[in-house]
């Protein structure tokens, strides 16, 4: 059950129903959206907005979908009921066009069953089985042509009739031209005129004085009657030939165009049924057309009486602000069994009607099957009744007040309402003396609780606050005012009552203190106090929240710094276990090298007896491989680059404290100093470098750049990098991979514009692309190739 009866105007439905109407392509989809209705059928409405759903994601993925020809001809099927009775050619011209939409229809959805069920089943049931449309087609096409004309040969007696008619009217026009020169050169004739047609006959265009002087028949004169319309009598037998051919002619066409309604004269109720479905098709689509336009999803619909929204918003100031690129403050709601009613307070002009439509539009909308504007991690509900109180319903007529027409609804709601029901109401007993409107408010607020209904009301009234704080079933709720700067920020907040503000507005817009002062006094020490009290705990919650923001944000940087800590120790412990291992090897190689030397010369020692001469020999060897191995170590050391005394200042040489980094520094920022090794720049402490020479520092440029930049060569690197990378058929992990790859490059040479081909498919890998690239703050934006060159398939990221 709805109320009032005009709930779609005062939510704004009517407004969602244009829009729809302007998305569709037909007066097929439009017929349609006059029959939206509310249901509280919970398979109907989950049927509805699946189909939706299914939509949007072919407008998102799929550019192929027909989107022309959607004509309606379902009356002038039903006029042909009758035998002899027949479609005209423009009328089987379109019947062509429209058939052949409905089969690329049917021949989109073949074998995509799993992922569009619900537009599946859909086209299914709608285009009977038994209608071979294919037939249908290629019959029509076999008799009408291109241009929606009977083809010259759909019978053999058209085609000679065509051809006598064309060889007749080749013979007058001939005659004629040679009329008309005659009279032309005889000066009966004007400037620029030429052979026209009048009566559907071919005349000559004489000067009136001179219209005597031809044999004929004067068909028509100009406006002005400076010119008249001659047929020679020479051509007078030829064209009367002419007309009486182009009657057989068209008598001909006539007989096949009843013959070819004949055959599809059968078909009739089928026929219908597939404009039925270029009508649905057609609405649904406007549907998802809309629901793109207004970011809308489908969140969980569930067969409760339940309101769990996260980041909802009111689709039409969305489109509003979009234009005006304004951002739109979402909503978070919630009602359940727990909190069923939610009693909602603030400034005025602070968002709570707003707020109030957005929940009850989005909630028609979704009972009508549409998408929504909300997160799609939000639980829907399905309520059986929505009863709405927004706005001024006094009437002249009927003698009500404002108050009246509150309260006369509100009569209507306590008749009616039950745990079925949504109700919404604005201002809840405002219009009448302050004290009596919240008495009596607070009395309907017991029965409503009662009721097991779900609902949100606006207030102003303390009382109503302090109602909900202490009973159950009910919450308090505000809308967000920022009570420093005395603006409201149009975000509602569950859990405590608002403030009014009443005062503070006053004196902001310019009331002067003495009245505001006054006003404080008149109104009671207990008010102010509450109100006061409310504003303190609205500073203060902006103080803890601003506090905690930083929090996040340093306990951020923290972990970020510990993540690159632990990263550094275990790649350093990692390089010391290599060294050390990489040491005990050439260590044992060194070890086993000498005890073989050793051992031979000791066994040619016994071999030659000790021969002093061989023994001086082989100690001098011995002594040559040591001293060979200690220039070596030596050479494996790396050279020792003297230090030089004096500050480390912009321009100086410095090397990295136990390292062979040598470098320039750039730029010095506190304790840090910008040093550039190579063709690298990084940021080092200053304390961690010493400085050294100048001719130092020439020594070791003279080594190869490859060598100074750890086997980095970024020539090498610019020669070699391609900005178009293809992960098509990769999975996550890999394709993720190489586009960290691609980007990491990309930023280190300054290249600004890449090319990322992840192809069509499901739209999965795309998602997940776009999604990372996020993660990149030089990532400027990215957006579909041209649809020549890959669509939707490609993404061309802008760098910075």
């Amino acid at each position: 059950m709805l109320y009032p009866k005009n709930v779609e105007n005062k939510l704004g439905f009517d407004t969602i129903r244009e829009l729809v109407k302007e998305r569709c392509v037909s007066p097929l989809g439009q017929a349609f959206v006059e029959k939206i209705r509310f249901s509280d059928n919970y398979d109907l409405v989950k049927k509805l907005i699946g189909q939706t759903a299914e939509f949007k994601l072919i407008l998102q993925l799929h550019s192929s979908f027909p989107e022309q020809n959607y004509i309606d001809l379902a009356d002038e099927l039903g006029s042909i009921e009758k035998e002899g009775s027949y479609l005209s050619e423009e009328l089987f011209f379109d019947l062509k066009l429209s058939l052949n939409t409905i089969l690329q229809i049917q021949d989109f959805f073949k074998g995509k069953d799993e992922r569009y069920p619900l537009l599946v089943e859909m086209v299914n049931q709608t285009v009977s089985e038994e209608l071979d449309l294919y037939d249908i087609v290629s019959q029509i096409d076999g008799v009408i042509d291109e241009r929606g004309q009977v083809r010259d040969n759909a019978s053999r007696e058209l085609y000679d009739l065509r051809r006598r008619i064309l060889a007749e009217q080749n013979a007058v026009r001939k005659t004629l031209e040679r009329i008309y020169k005659t009279a032309r050169n005889s000066g009966w004739i004007g400037e620029e005129m030429t052979l026209t047609v009048r009566n559907g006959r071919l005349v000559i265009p004489l000067l009136a004085e001179h219209k005597r002087k031809m044999k004929g028949i004067v068909h028509d004169e100009s406006s002005t009657g400076q010119m008249a319309f001659v047929e020679p009598a020479e051509v007078l037998e030829a064209n009367n030939e002419i007309r009486d051919l182009e009657i057989k002619e068209r008598r001909e066409v006539i007989r096949i165009l009843k013959a070819l309604t004949s055959e599809i004269r059968p078909y009739l109720s089928e026929l219908k049924k597939s404009y039925f479905l270029l009508g649905l098709v057609d609405f649904i689509r406007a549907k998802a057309k809309l629901a793109i336009d207004l970011d809308a999803t489908a969140p969980l619909l569930v067969n409760e009486k339940i309101i769990e929204w996260n980041r909802a918003r009111h689709p039409i100031l969305y489109l509003a602000h979009q234009k005006l690129k304004k951002p739109t403050v979402p909503l978070k709601v919630e009602l359940n069994d727990e909190n069923r009613i939610l009693i909602v307070s603030g400034p005025n002009a602070g968002g709570k009607s707003v707020m109030l439509k957005t929940i009850g539009l989005n909630q028609y909308m979704a009972q009508c099957g549409f998408l929504v504007t909300m997160s799609p991690d939000s639980k829907l509900g399905i309520f059986g009744n929505l009863f709405i109180d927004i706005g001024d319903e006094q009437s002249i007529e009927n003698d009500l007040s404002t108050y009246s027409s509150h309260l006369t609804n509100m009569n209507f709601f306590l008749s009616h309402m039950n745990k079925e029901t949504l109700f919404l109401i604005d201002e809840f007993g405002t219009g009448t003396e302050p004290n009596l409107g919240g008495a009596i408010a607070e009395s309907l607020l017991e029965n409503f609780v009662k009721s097991k209904a779900k609902g949100v009301i606006n207030t102003h009234y303390t009382n109503l606050k302090i109602f909900a704080d202490k009973n159950r079933g009910l919450i308090n709720g505000a809308m967000k005012f920022d009570a420093e700067q005395l603006e409201p920020l149009y975000e509602l907040e569950l859990g405590k009552p608002g403030s009014s503000f009443a005062i503070e507005v006053a004196g902001k817009i310019g009331l002067p203190d003495y009245i505001t002062k006054r006003a404080q006094m008149k109104l009671g020490t207990q008010q102010v106090d509450f109100e006061k009290m409310l504003k303190e705990l609205e500073i203060e919650k902006k103080v803890y929240a601003e506090k905690n923001a930083r929090f996040n944000e340093q306990n951020q940087r923290l972990k970020q710094k510990l993540d690159q800590y632990t990263g550094l120790k275990d790649f350093l412990d990692t390089e010391q276990k290599r060294i050390l291992n990489d040491a005990k090897a050439e260590a044992k190689k060194l070890l086993q090298d000498t005890n073989k030397r050793i051992e031979n010369a000791i066994r040619e020692i016994k071999e030659n007896k000790a021969e002093k001469e061989r023994t001086k020999e082989l100690r001098e060897e011995l002594q040559q491989f040591e001293t060979k191995q200690l220039k070596q170590e030596k050479v494996e050391e790396g050279p020792k680059w003297q230090k030089e005394e004096g500050k480390i200042e912009v321009g100086s040489f410095v090397k990295v404290k136990g390292q062979q980094t040598i470098g320039e520094v750039l730029s010095m920022k506190g304790k840090d100093a910008e040093v550039a090794i190579g063709q690298l720049k990084t940021n080092i402490k200053i304390n961690r470098l010493e400085k050294v020479s100048k001719k130092a520092f020439k020594e070791a440029t003279k080594e190869s750049p490859k060598k100074k930049l750890g086997g980095l060569d970024m020539n090498e690197k610019m020669s070699n990098f391609n900005f178009n990378v293809d992960i098509r058929g990769k999975r996550a992990e890999e394709a993720m991979h190489a586009l960290d790859s691609l980007m990491d490059d990309a930023i280190m040479l300054g290249h600004h514009e890449l090319r990322i081909v992840h192809g069509k498919g499901d739209g999965i890998l795309r998602n997940l692309v776009r999604t990372h690239l996020k993660s990149y703050k030089q990532v400027n934006k990215f957006e579909d190739e041209h649809a020549d060159r890959g669509g939707h398939g490609v993404t061309i990221v802008k760098l910075t």
